[in-house]
């Protein structure tokens, strides 16, 4: 089990990496090599050769390797990426870059998503040099660039040039899951993800006549884009279950003492009450518009008008969605992928998923363990074309009234002290068994 100094490292990492800002604002606009080489001077003093990797000057990954007793048994992939998303320090109640620990919490950008989970891992495995043990398995660790934006110079150029390096990696362990859900109800909850929906960030573009805008125009491509943005908006999707969400929603339901949970899917969600948050954006695909640009001036009518939107589509339903947009988009309004990433699902019934359950069990004795599928996406998506089946487990045991899903880009991001403490004993656990 993990040491107090254990316990105080995963404090210290997570405030240093907090105060290494590594704002990723889109465009190839960020620079992770400081915290990259924090990250590898960690590593190092546990032991490990960790090399730094870049397909872009500054934009820096950290790749080592944790050898395991058993040279047969197949390695895990233990990944966290080290950017974060822009904050704006007016809008904070405490510098979005400070790292302070106040009131038994650590404040920052990055204290959820996903500094935390790298601290995490950094912590146990220097835990594991002092000690001297060894896991089972290989575990290959891997700190990522640019996953939020579009992990080319990340995880994408990793699994391109440096597949080598995750030889042997059938399963990944990296970011979302394994967090206290309250349900309002007084049950704790601990969703592990097995599924993540696909990205589909579209390009919408209409073309119209161009012309005075008091004149009769029947061609008008603002006209014709408000349209297609119309009928997207206000679509209904059909549900699809997969697997994973199907599997979530019998064990919510049978918790919730449903005995019907096959019955109609939205019926079901209304009876789940707040628990339903962790399966209502994964019944289905989903497209919501978010950016419009058209015009230069108010008498004048464009020619071209331009909008996004943000789609995702469940595993094995790419197909339907595209279909769907030629539909919704009709013969006025062409649309174009502006970036595209697959849907993943992965097998409940496994050794790995076991005993990631049990960890957290072991720790937390009074959650239940569900499975659940992320609404959006992760690094996995790209070590998914390596055959490495990904998870979501990040753990942290989180107080009620605690919004976990709202500090994900969100002001005042934060994480409690024993948070990180509960994950530190959690992941340990879990990696040793693995």
């Amino acid at each position: 089990m993990a040491d107090e100094r254990a316990l105080d490292e995963v404090v210290r990492f997570t405030s240093d990496l907090i105060r290494i800002d590594t704002s990723n604002k889109g465009g190839g606009d960020c620079r992770e090599r400081p915290a990259a080489e924090y990250a590898a001077e960690q590593l190092a003093g546990a032991g490990l050769e960790p090399v730094l990797l870049e397909r872009t000057k500054g934009r820096t990954n950290v790749v080592a390797r944790v050898e395991g007793t058993d040279p047969s048994a197949d390695a895990l992939l233990l990944h966290g990426h080290l950017d974060v998303v822009p904050a704006r320090a007016g809008d904070w109640s405490v510098h979005p870059f400070s790292g302070e620990v106040r009131d038994g919490v650590v404040w920052g950008r990055g204290a959820v998503d996903m500094k935390n989970m790298d601290a995490m891992i950094l912590a146990v495995v220097r835990d594991w040099a002092r000690g001297g043990v060894r896991p089972r398995r290989d575990i290959v660790v891997a700190f990522t660039a640019d996953e939020e934006d579009s992990a080319r110079d990340g995880s994408t150029f990793l699994a391109d040039k440096h597949a080598s390096l995750f030889e042997g990696c059938t399963e990944g362990v990296g970011e979302s899951g394994a967090f206290t859900f309250h349900d309002g109800e007084g049950r704790q909850l601990y969703p592990i993800a097995a599924g993540e929906r696909g990205t589909a960030w579209l390009k919408l573009t209409a073309r119209g006549r161009a012309g005075h805008g008091s004149k009769v125009n029947r061609e008008n491509a603002v006209t014709r884009l408000s349209a297609a943005i119309t009928r997207i908006g206000e679509y209904e999707w059909p549900v699809r279950l997969t697997p994973t969400v199907r599997a979530a929603l019998d064990e919510l339901a049978a918790l919730h003492g449903i005995e019907d949970g096959h019955e109609d899917v939205d019926r079901l969600l209304e009876k789940l009450g707040r628990a339903a948050r962790l399966v209502e954006s994964t019944v289905r695909n989903s497209a919501n518009p978010t950016m419009l640009d058209a015009g230069y001036k108010v008498n004048v009518i464009p020619g071209e008008a331009v909008a996004h939107v943000d789609g995702r589509y469940l595993f094995g339903a790419e197909d339907e969605f595209r279909a769907t947009l030629d539909r919704l988009t009709g013969p006025d309004v062409d649309w174009e992928f502006h970036h595209r990433s697959i849907a993943l699902q992965a097998p409940l019934d496994t050794p790995t998923f076991a005993r990631m359950r049990a960890a957290v069990e072991e720790f937390a004795p009074e959650g239940h363990v569900v499975p659940y599928c992320m609404s959006g996406g992760t690094d996995a998506k790209e070590f998914s074309r390596l055959g490495i089946t990904g998870y979501g487990f990040t753990p942290l045991k989180l107080p009620e009234g605690y919004d976990y899903q709202a500090m994900f880009h969100g002001v005042d991001e934060r994480v409690p002290v024993e948070a990180l403490h509960f994950g530190v004993r959690v992941l340990d656990r879990f990696l040793r068994t693995a």
